[in-house]
C-alpha cells in the first residue's frame, strides 16, 4: 500500500491578555451558525484589542493520507484527500466535524480530547468523480429533546449516529443508513453521485441535495432531485424534481421531452431555511449538463408541504439557449432580499 502524509488540523485559539475570564458558551449548531447561515457569532471575547493575544488552546490532526492497493474496490486506483473544507457544529462542548474522508469526529471543545470517530470508508469505492481529491463540509444535528443525532452524508449514503457514543442508530433505514439513489427517477451508475456539503434539519426533516462530475455529459445521467427525509426512520418524505417530470409545472418547457434523459441540475452546496418566511429552503443549483452555458438557478421551496414559493433567475456565462423552468412555482423577476448585520 501506498502512504504519503497529508496533514489537517483543527486549531483552538484562546487570548491571553488580561485576567483570567469564563469562557462563553454558545453553540454553534449548524453549518452556518443558523438557520440562514449568517455565520454570525455574538461572542465578544475576541475583538480588535485581544486579537493580537491569541494563543494556541490545543490542537487536532486528521491525518489522513492518499491510500492505493489491492484494498480498494477499484484495485490500482489511488485515492486522496483535497482540502479541509469542513465547518465544524459545537453543541454542550462537544463539537462534532467531518474530514476530507467523511469520517466524523467528536472532540471536547474546551480540550480538543477525541471522544469518538466513524468512518464510512468512503475511499473504498475509490476517488471521488471529482478532480480536487476527497472533501467534505461538515455535518448535521438533529434532536427530538431526548436524544440527538449526528447526520452525515457520504457518497451515496445518508447515515444517522449516535451524538453521544458515534454508533449508528439501527431503525434509522436499513442498520443506521440509506441508500440515496434508490428513489431517483432512473437507475445511475453510483460512482458518479456524491454528496460533500451537510443536509439541513428542518423539524423532523432531513434535506440534502447531491454532487456530481460536471465532465461526465451522457444521457441519463444522475439526476439532481432533492430529497426529504424522517429524521426518525430514514423514511423518504418527498423528493423535488429539479428538472420537473409529467404533470408538473414547466415541464413543457422542455422540449423533445428532454426532461426524461437530461441530468444534474442539482444542489451541491449548503443549504439555508428562512425563518421568517416560511419556512423555506433556499439552495443553488447548478445547470443541466446538456446545455452549454454557465449560470445558476436560485429557488425556494416551502418544507414542509413541498409547494413552491416563487422563482426564477437565470445568469447566462455562454451560449444561447430557450429559457426554462426548473422548478414547480411562479416564474417571476423579484428583487433579491439583501440581508446585512
Amino acid at each position: 500500500m501506498e502512504v504519503h502524509i497529508r496533514r489537517f488540523s483543527l486549531i483552538l485559539l484562546f487570548t491571553s491578555l488580561g485576567p483570567p475570564v469564563e469562557c462563553q458558551d454558545v453553540d454553534w449548531p449548524v453549518y452556518g451558525g443558523d438557520p440562514g447561515g449568517m455565520k454570525y457569532s455574538a461572542l465578544t471575547q475576541i475583538n480588535r484589542e485581544s486579537i493580537t493575544g491569541l494563543e494556541v488552546a490545543w490542537s487536532w490532526d486528521a491525518d489522513e493520507q492518499p491510500v492505493a492497493g489491492s484494498s480498494l474496490a477499484f484495485r490500482g486506483e489511488r485515492v486522496r484527500p483535497g482540502r479541509f473544507e469542513a465547518t465544524p457544529i459545537v453543541i454542550n462542548d462537544t463539537m462534532y466535524v467531518s474530514t476530507p474522508y467523511s469520517r466524523v469526529i467528536a472532540l471536547d471543545a474546551r480540550t480538543g480530547e477525541e471522544y469518538w470517530s466513524y468512518d464510512p470508508r468512503a475511499y473504498s469505492w475509490g476517488q471521488l468523480p471529482r478532480n480536487c481529491g476527497f472533501c467534505h463540509r461538515g455535518v448535521a444535528m438533529w434532536s427530538d429533546g431526548n436524544q440527538r443525532r449526528i447526520f452525515i452524508n457520504s457518497r451515496w449514503n445518508l447515515i444517522a449516529l449516535d451524538a453521544a457514543t458515534g454508533q449508528p442508530i439501527e431503525s434509522f433505514g436499513v442498520g443506521g443508513k440509506i441508500d440515496l439513489t434508490e428513489g431517483l427517477i432512473w437507475e445511475i451508475n453510483k460512482l458518479h453521485y456524491t454528496n460533500t456539503s451537510p443536509p439541513v434539519i428542518w423539524n423532523n426533516l432531513v434535506i440534502l441535495g447531491s454532487g456530481m462530475p460536471d465532465d461526465r455529459v451522457y444521457r441519463r445521467n444522475p439526476p439532481g432531485d432533492i430529497q426529504a427525509f424522517d429524521a426518525r426512520t430514514g423514511e423518504r418524505v418527498w423528493t423535488f424534481h429539479t428538472i420537473p417530470q409529467p404533470g408538473e409545472l414547466g415541464n413543457d418547457t422542455w422540449e423533445d421531452e428532454s426532461w426524461s434523459y437530461t441530468g444534474s441540475t442539482n444542489v451541491w452546496a449548503p443549504f439555508t431555511v428562512d425563518t421568517e418566511r416560511g419556512p423555506l429552503c433556499i439552495y443553488p443549483l447548478v445547470l443541466p449538463t446538456v446545455t452549454t452555458t454557465a449560470g445558476t438557478e436560485r429557488a425556494t421551496t416551502c418544507l414542509q408541504s413541498l409547494s413552491y414559493a416563487w422563482t426564477h433567475e437565470q445568469v447566462s456565462a455562454s451560449g444561447i439557449f430557450r429559457p426554462y423552468i426548473t422548478e414547480s412555482g411562479t416564474t417571476t423577476h423579484q428583487p433579491l432580499r439583501i440581508l446585512s448585520r
